[in-house]
């Protein structure tokens, strides 16, 4: 919003959705415009936390990914899935899951992307444009996120982070930390994965990632965050090192 299209633009539609997520914090700029909007509000979601943002709502907190939900909602209303639609959903719900290696992946997924795959979901050409095409600063950076893990509680949290420098000295992007965080559970023993990535003065962002029963949700929640119990993240007013002590402290705390 602000780059292809205007806020005054959103004003004249006669209904505005918001899918994957419930929270004020997480809609940036958006805020405003759901916040004011004069038409039918909706918000189809699968995560836990939410706020009243005003709208209908379409929640299903055990669900894996709210990609599958909005397939059945289509589906309900008679939607022919096209292939431009069957894409994008093949894709949240490949991402939602960490193509379906996450313990929220269900009979009911694999159900819904073979749906998908049969409309016109393409799974190599989804997963070569989403994990394939990076730039090197990419690759540099991951290199500074990989060279700065941390083992902690005999390997059970691991966390990492990434500092404006590390932004500057590489040409990366703050999307170039997308994901990053998954390798940190590549380690044997594992059970929690923290990534902190420094944005503009004076706020972090963390994301909180458990492979266990572990519920990092209760942790972020602490914090202002949500999210899910394996799936979590915090949006920290604080610099870099005030939220890896506040968060890693908790976190320590949390798994004894």
């Amino acid at each position: 919003m602000g780059k292809d299209v205007q806020a005054a633009e959103l004003m004249k539609l006669d209904a505005l959705i918001v899918v994957d997520t419930s929270a004020w914090g997480q809609l940036g700029p958006m805020a405003e415009v759901v916040k004011f909007f004069p038409g039918a509000r909706a918000v189809i979601d699968h995560h836990v936390r939410s706020d009243d943002l005003g709208a209908t709502v379409i929640r299903d907190d055990t669900a894996e990914a709210t990609g599958r939900l909005i397939l059945e909602l289509a589906q309900v209303l008679g939607v022919k899935i096209l292939p431009e639609i069957a894409r994008p959903l093949f894709a949240a719900i490949a991402t939602d899951t960490g193509w379906f290696r996450f313990s929220s992946v269900t009979e009911k997924t694999f159900l819904a992307l073979a749906k998908l795959a049969a409309a016109g979901a393409e799974p190599p050409a989804i997963f070569s444009a989403l994990y394939e095409q990076h730039s090197l600063a990419r690759l540099h950076l991951r290199g500074r996120i990989l060279d700065h893990v941390v083992s902690d509680l005999d390997g059970r949290l691991m966390s990492t982070h990434v500092t404006q420098q590390d932004f500057d000295e590489t040409g990366a992007n703050k999307t170039d930390t997308e994901d990053a965080i998954n390798t940190l559970h590549t380690v044997a023993g594992s059970v929690v994965a923290v990534l902190f990535v420094a944005l503009e003065e004076g706020v972090t962002k963390v994301s909180l990632r458990s492979r266990t029963d572990f519920d990092v949700s209760a942790i972020a929640e602490q914090f202002g965050g949500g999210g899910h119990r394996a799936a979590s993240g915090i949006t920290f007013q604080g610099n870099l090192e005030d939220a890896r002590k506040a968060i890693l402290d908790a976190l320590r705390v949390a798994m004894g």
